[in-house]
């Protein structure tokens, strides 16, 4: 569906201000139609997730909106829709952790995790499977640093919860990352709708950016070690 400049403001939870300046500095993809800008919603959601590993190695102009996507408003003292403060908790609160997951390629990988995935939340394993591997031939949903992004923008979890899960490969596997680095964790992501979805990639994107994080996954932690991180890393964040 094409998504107009208010619809992306909106996504992104910026202003439309904001949007036509990275318009006007060629900054976010779109393309017109009768003159008009429009942007696909899948373009949006690449952008969102490559940005920051695009510019890892100068200034990042758009920081300020990576940490926007990933950090709830605040309207004087209260958050509006707090329960994104602790989202990216709540969201892996409610997903799996796999350790050991069997495999030689990324697609064994994606395929044996998901299995176990569907299972817990209640999904079709070959459904999903062809649903997230159709959106890896489309572009690697990897990050710089070992890390992977498995998820899909043609589906959305039919439950008020979102779900983030967390797969440890037995062996790092070549991912296509633009780093060249094999990706040793993957972070399978589920959301209940476009918003979000978009911001919890932020926020992995933004997690695993800090090198305390990808740290602690090359230890492989537990899921109550993994979420007593988040739980303190969310509680720091403004």
């Amino acid at each position: 569906m094409d998504l107009k400049i208010k619809d992306v403001a909106e996504l992104l939870n910026i202003s439309e201000t904001t949007v036509r300046r990275l318009l006007a500095e060629g900054k976010i993809p779109s393309y017109r139609i009768n003159q008009q800008y429009r942007f696909c919603r899948g373009d949006i959601q690449n952008w969102v997730m490559n940005y920051k590993q695009e510019h890892a190695s100068s200034e990042n102009p758009l920081k300020d909106i990576q940490n926007k996507l990933a950090t709830p408003k605040v309207i004087g003292t209260h958050p509006s829709g707090g329960i994104k403060q602790f989202s990216l908790y709540r969201a892996l609160h409610k997903g799996i952790f796999l350790h050991d997951v069997a495999g030689h390629s990324k697609e064994d990988v994606i395929r044996n995790a998901v299995h176990s995935i569907a299972d817990d939340l209640s999904l079709d394993a070959d459904v999903l499977f062809d649903l997230l591997w159709d959106r890896e031939r489309l572009q690697p949903t990897a990050l710089n640093n070992g890390i992977g992004i498995p998820h899909t923008r043609d589906f959305l979890l039919q439950s008020p919860h979102d779900a983030v899960c967390i797969g440890f490969p037995n062996e790092a596997v070549d991912y296509g990352a633009l780093d060249g680095k094999h990706v040793h964790t993957l972070f399978f992501l589920f959301a209940c709708d476009d918003k979000r979805h978009l911001h919890l990639l932020a926020k992995i994107a933004l997690l695993c950016s800090q090198p305390a994080t990808i740290d602690l996954l090359l230890s492989r932690p537990s899921k109550e070690v993994f979420l007593e991180y988040i739980k303190n890393w969310e509680s720091s964040m403004t």
